[in-house]
């Protein structure tokens, strides 16, 4: 019964933690986030909550669990709850797109962080994902001397990050005729689905495998741990993207080549921002984009906190 008593009571505080209630002067803002399994995500998700805080905003945050047809529901409720305005992180460019179409015609300002959809909202802000990928692939064709095999390791399917990073790469590479893409598949984002793909790569190609470029780091964290237990990490180039602490590490000890560096403070940062100018109706940008920047051995140390 005491246990019981316990978890209703911490339950009751995440919710007033959150912003579960209208009461109080500040505007209330609803947040959906992809999934707060991702570590870069969290770390958005963390920096509109701090942001939150210090403008006096209630946040109704929510998890929408890699599930665009959740993310649609989460949104369809923000609405039922009259919030003032909704920051969106999108599951998928087109199955999160009713999400923002929906919020518009309730007339509630929508704002989307980190990620695009096809239905354009009141805001963007994010970073360019296709430079992304054109940084990442770019550092490898320097390293390769622009000749050598390449595999790419996606995101999940059709998720706007993924076609984009993947454009970008795609772009260099076609740049570089000595580059071949040898393979390229989906390892959702995860680091242990990246670890299992990397290793049937290891079985189907071995020693012709040159560089892996995955979407971000939670995939190239995978790939490395992979490649390290074959033996190979000396002999495999690895580049992936977001900078979060695990991947700044490998960086810093060699184990990752290098990582494009997304900034997670700027992007949640300000998207509570410009959500708020929205709903005091104050002028915004419809585009806030923040640069990527690659981080290698040579400047690590700024990185690093």
């Amino acid at each position: 019964m005491l246990k019981k008593s316990i978890s209703l009571f911490f339950l009751a505080g995440l919710l007033w933690s959150c912003g579960g209630s209208h009461s109080g002067d500040g505007p209330v803002i609803g947040v959906t986030m992809l999934s707060l399994q991702n570590e870069f995500v969290v770390n958005v998700a963390d920096e509109i909550e701090k942001k939150a805080k210090e403008h006096g905003v209630r946040l109704i945050l929510v998890d929408a669990e890699r599930s665009a047809l959740k993310q649609v529901e989460q949104v369809e409720s923000f609405i039922a709850q009259k919030v003032d305005a909704i920051i969106l992180n999108p599951c998928e460019v087109e199955a999160s797109s009713p999400a923002v179409e929906k919020a518009k015609a309730a007339g509630i300002p929508i704002v989307n962080v980190n990620s695009e959809t096809n239905a354009v909202p009141d805001a963007f802000v994010g970073s360019d994902d296709v430079e992304a990928g054109r940084i990442a692939m770019r550092y490898i064709a320097e390293k390769l001397n622009g000749s050598g095999n390449v595999l790419i390791m996606h995101g999940y399917m059709g998720q706007a990050a993924q076609i984009q990073r993947d454009k970008g790469a795609k772009e260099i590479i076609e740049a570089n005729p000595g580059l071949k893409l040898l393979a390229e598949q989906s390892a959702q984002w995860d680091r242990s689905k990246a670890m299992s793909l990397t290793e049937n790569w290891i079985q189907s190609y071995g020693s012709q495998m040159n560089a892996i470029f995955a979407h971000n780091d939670e995939m190239g964290m995978g790939a490395i741990k992979a490649l390290t237990e074959a033996g190979l990490k000396d002999k495999v180039i690895v580049v992936s993207i977001d900078a979060i602490p695990d991947a700044l590490q490998a960086v810093k000890k060699g184990n990752l080549d290098a990582t494009v560096f997304q900034n997670a403070v700027e992007q949640g940062g300000q998207a509570l921002e410009t959500a708020l100018k929205l709903v005091r109706g104050e002028s915004t940008e419809s585009q806030v984009l923040i640069p990527f920047h690659l981080v290698t051995s040579e400047n690590i140390d700024e990185y690093l906190r």
